[in-house]
């Protein structure tokens, strides 16, 4: 079961319509901080504090903009937070849908074993760092991805277009050298 993927872009335009539509902007990096937050508070129940003006954290980044973050990591329940949940859980059920994943594809993508063999935890420390990686420019840059390039973009703002050119300009020369093979 594979979708086409021109199917796949009008879908996922459609989405971010109706998420712009109907609630806001589509953006992810933001609720990382949100978990470990709440996983925070979870800890320490002094991390995050409700006061008669609100909510504030002992942590300075959850307490700006009014404490606006720091009462999402009180009631996490929020929009943002349910669609990065609702990611994970979509993307579990796209690969049910299909069929599930074939053992050896579950432990390593075949690109990965034709460039590097049957090395997981080398694929595994590859990816964490990756990940981290984005995840702290996009928060050094005070957003995402999402909230850059394909929000940006579908809002028709300059600087999503630039996001969207950097990141291609990166991840294609990026891509190239660590899959040679593939």
């Amino acid at each position: 079961m594979t979708l086409n993927w021109k199917i796949g872009g009008v879908l996922l335009g459609l989405v971010f319509f109706g998420a712009v539509l109907l609630v806001k902007p589509i953006g992810v990096s933001t609720q990382f901080v949100i978990l470990d937050g709440i996983i925070a508070d979870a800890v320490n129940p002094e991390f995050v504090t409700q006061t008669d003006d609100g909510y504030s954290s002992t942590n300075a980044y959850l307490a700006k903009s009014n404490g606006k973050y720091a009462k999402h990591v009180s009631n996490p329940l929020n929009y943002s937070f349910v669609f990065v949940l609702a990611m994970a859980v979509g993307a579990f059920l796209s690969v049910r849908a299909r069929g599930g994943l074939e053992p050896e594809e579950s432990k390593l993508p075949k690109v990965w074993r034709e460039n590097y063999g049957d090395t997981p935890w080398a694929r595994y420390a590859v990816a964490l760092l990756g990940g981290f990686v984005v995840l702290y420019g996009a928060r050094l840059a005070g957003g995402c991805t999402s909230g850059h390039m394909m929000s940006g973009m579908m809002q028709t703002a300059l600087s999503g277009y630039i996001f969207a050119a950097g990141a291609f300009a990166a991840a294609i020369p990026t891509a190239m050298l660590v899959y040679r093979k593939g």
